[in-house]
C-alpha cells in the first residue's frame, strides 16, 4: 500500500495565510489611507471648499463600497440567481 502525501501542503497554507492578510492590509490600511491623502492633496492643490467637500464624498463612497464588499458579493450573486430564473429553474436550448 502506498499513503498518499501532499508535499506542498505547508506552501499552499503559507500562500493562503499571505493571502489573508495582504487582503486585510489592503482593506483595513491601504484603502483608509489613501482616501485620506487623496481629501488631503486635492484640499492643498485646490485650496477651494467645492473640490475638497467632492473629493470627501468621492473617499467615503470609495471606502464605503470597500468595506463592505461581502456584502456587496452576496447582493451580485443573488440578483444573477434571480436573472438566471432561481435555483429551481431548469435549461433548456430552443
Amino acid at each position: 500500500m502506498h499513503d498518499t502525501i501532499t508535499l506542498a501542503a505547508g506552501w499552499i497554507q503559507t500562500g493562503t495565510g499571505l493571502g489573508n492578510s495582504i487582503r486585510t492590509l489592503i482593506f483595513d490600511v491601504a484603502i483608509p489611507v489613501m482616501c485620506g491623502i487623496f481629501v488631503v492633496v486635492v484640499g492643498w492643490k485646490t485650496k477651494a471648499p467645492g473640490p475638497t467637500i467632492m473629493a470627501c464624498i468621492f473617499a467615503a463612497v470609495l471606502w464605503g463600497l470597500s468595506s463592505n464588499m461581502a456584502t456587496l458579493k452576496n447582493k451580485t450573486t443573488e440578483d444573477i440567481v434571480q436573472y438566471q430564473g432561481g435555483p429551481a429553474a431548469s435549461r433548456s436550448d430552443q
